[in-house]
């Protein structure tokens, strides 16, 4: 199973009877390739950022409130399937 599709599964329990029984409530595909675009998204802007102050020799808060952004966004999309 794909890393990013398992993180965002819901797992829930249900009582049936005198048991209780596990059910896994998959995510939609939707998010599963918004998450995918989001992480994608922050490493070529990392990359962009240590590219520039290679070459630079300068800090560019720009690139760096983006990346911020990206990754806020995707720890907030996995941190609430989880609730």
């Amino acid at each position: 199973m794909d890393p990013i599709k398992k993180a965002l599964t819901r797992k829930i329990s249900v009582k049936r009877g005198r048991g209780q029984q596990n059910i896994e409530i998959p995510p939609s595909e939707r998010l599963v390739l918004g998450v995918r675009f989001a992480i994608v998204m922050t490493l070529i802007l990392s990359a962009l950022e240590v590219a520039h102050m290679a070459f630079l020799g300068s800090w560019s808060s720009e690139i760096f409130a983006a990346i911020s952004g990206l990754i806020g966004t995707v720890s907030g999309v996995l941190i609430s399937q989880h609730a």
